[in-house]
């Protein structure tokens, strides 16, 4: 169900150092499945589709891109007027991600890239394990976040949920799931990808699962205020963090107003007032050397 031209979160792509390190957290202590290998991509997913998660062997750690899924043909037009209506630098005209049937790729503000596609193929798993139900939202810390936010609005019609104090966060969505774009002001970064399971039995799970191999969790279970989801984060090889969350508030009224939370108010942890203060300071940054414009 979507009111705007994005239907849903596609996927992150993330370039890395360390390509075994980084399919080893994400089957192992997440619980996705490979889907798909190329010579130096992986496409991985928990949901029945083609990929939710792309690695990308590299000599850096960083975002690759964002994908995010167009409501239909026309809603892929729409926004490809819109990309060119505002100037902003097309990579492809093309699909550059496996799996998905039409789509384009273009430069956002602060170099961030968005990958907007239609029809991703399905890929039904053989058999469930432990893991997620699917891909939710991620969180990242633009420098200009009321610029970011208001983008992300006119440019690809997401709505605000939540507000926080003056020009610090926006909570952003683009179906009933409270938020699939979360923005904090911050240094230019990628902070989380978050992922949607079932109980907060999963939460402990994940923890013990780490515990297993020497790792930990930086920080949960928590429940947030903006959103409402209970959740735990820990550190992937890349370097960004991830979550793991569930009970996320759904907002199925479009005309509902945003909620808004003063500066000081404890919107991030409804249990308690503590945030570890290296929370925000995880994270990596968008990957900007990519192919040049595609007339």
């Amino acid at each position: 169900m979507s009111w705007g031209l994005i239907s849903e979160m596609g996927h992150v792509a993330i370039q890395t150092t360390d390509l075994q390190g980084s399919i080893f957290d994400a089957t192992q202590l997440l619980g996705l499945r490979v889907t798909e290998k190329t010579d130096s991509e992986v496409y991985l997913a928990a949901a029945s589709v083609h990929h939710e998660l792309v690695y990308v062997e590299s000599d850096v750690n960083g975002i690759h891109s964002l994908g995010l899924v167009a409501r239909d043909g026309d809603a892929l037009r729409t926004i490809r007027q819109r990309v060119r209506d505002e100037g902003l630098p097309v990579i492809s005209e093309k699909p550059v991600s496996a799996g998905v049937q039409d789509g384009f790729t273009f430069v956002g503000p602060e170099g961030w890239i968005f990958e907007i596609y239609t029809d991703m193929q399905p890929d039904v798993p053989a058999q469930l394990s432990f893991g997620p139900d699917r891909y939710g939202h991620i969180n990242f810390h633009p420098k200009d976040v009321t610029g970011m936010m208001k983008f992300l609005h006119r440019v690809l019609d997401f709505r605000l949920s939540d507000v926080i104090g003056d020009d610090f966060a926006y909570f952003m969505r683009c179906n009933p799931d409270h938020h699939g774009i979360a923005l904090i002001k911050g240094e230019g970064t990628f902070h989380h990808h978050a992922w949607q399971t079932q109980s907060i039995a999963d939460l402990g799970k994940l923890g013990d699962r780490l515990h297993q191999v020497g790792r930990e969790l930086i920080w949960g279970p928590v429940r947030h205020g903006a959103g409402h989801n209970i959740a735990a984060y820990y550190v992937e090889t890349s370097g960004a963090v991830v979550e793991l969350y569930t009970d996320l508030e759904q907002i199925y009224d479009d005309a509902r107003p945003p909620v808004v939370w003063g500066a000081d108010e404890n919107w991030y942890n409804m249990w308690s007032s503590f945030r570890p203060q290296e929370f925000r300071t995880f994270g990596i940054p968008t990957v900007t050397n990519r192919a040049a414009k595609v007339s």
